[in-house]
């Protein structure tokens, strides 16, 4: 099982010394890196969990990185950056029309592919929101989550559906994306069980569960974190 308090980072490269290489460096780094050879080893290792982020070649055995990816935004949202020996411009094109939020040319430093993974959390991860009504706050970073100044024990999947509805204030989120980004963009959960584990959530986080006012329902779609429920001096710090 994975630790709740690191990022987790998908590998996908099929030159095995490369990609135990880019692992190793990444959990020196402080993330959770997990590797895979190709696109169908990794669509299994997303049906079991979701990643924060995803680094993939484009040239893989059986579905390339652009085919993976295309696949990938079918359910999740998860960043893509491309590490690739294909300089020229269309592929380049390719996979950022594919999905992809970065696109990195081999041979790269490891230091430029932590560079860029840095700067990709710091666009997507806010450490902290909180909410007029219950102040309530989360950070993002150390999977942390306080009700009016007490900390709120989570189990890891409430932790993770409150973190995606509350890094999105005011925008609807569909029930496949968020069963995508809590437990794996490929997994087969029913939407019954994010049913489940958002009243667990609202037992544990709103006034009043039955009529809540933070994590309202969206009827036919899914779930929103009510912007409307914040203060206008609230503070939202991002990662460096």
């Amino acid at each position: 099982m994975r630790s709740t308090n690191k990022p987790s980072i998908l590998v996908i490269e099929d030159d095995k010394d490369l990609l135990q290489i880019t692992t190793r460096y990444l959990e020196s780094e402080g993330y959770n890196a997990k590797g895979a050879t190709s696109a169908e080893d990794a669509y299994a290792l997303l049906a079991e969990q979701a990643f924060t982020l995803i680094i993939v070649d484009i040239n893989l055995p059986g579905d390339d990185g652009i085919v993976f990816c295309k696949q990938l935004r079918r359910s999740s949202t998860a960043p893509v950056v491309f590490a690739s020996a294909r300089v020229e411009d269309d592929a380049r094109a390719l996979a950022l029309e594919s999905g992809g939020d970065a696109f990195l040319s081999k041979p790269f430093s490891l230091r430029e592919l932590l560079a860029q993974v840095k700067a990709i959390e710091s666009r997507t991860t806010s450490k902290a929101v909180t909410a007029a009504t219950t102040n309530l706050s989360i950070n993002h970073d150390s999977r942390q989550i306080y009700k009016d100044g007490n900390r709120i024990e989570l189990s890891p999947k409430e932790f993770e559906l409150a973190s995606a509805l509350m890094k999105n204030p005011g925008k609807a989120l569909s029930k496949s994306q968020l069963i995508a980004d809590v437990w794996g963009a490929f997994s087969d959960v029913e939407p019954q069980t994010l049913t489940v584990h958002m009243r667990w959530l609202r037992e544990k986080l709103e006034d009043d569960p039955a009529n809540p006012k933070l994590f309202e329902t969206v009827r036919g779609y899914g779930y929103r974190f009510n912007a409307d429920e914040l203060s206008s001096d609230t503070e939202v710090e991002t990662l460096a």
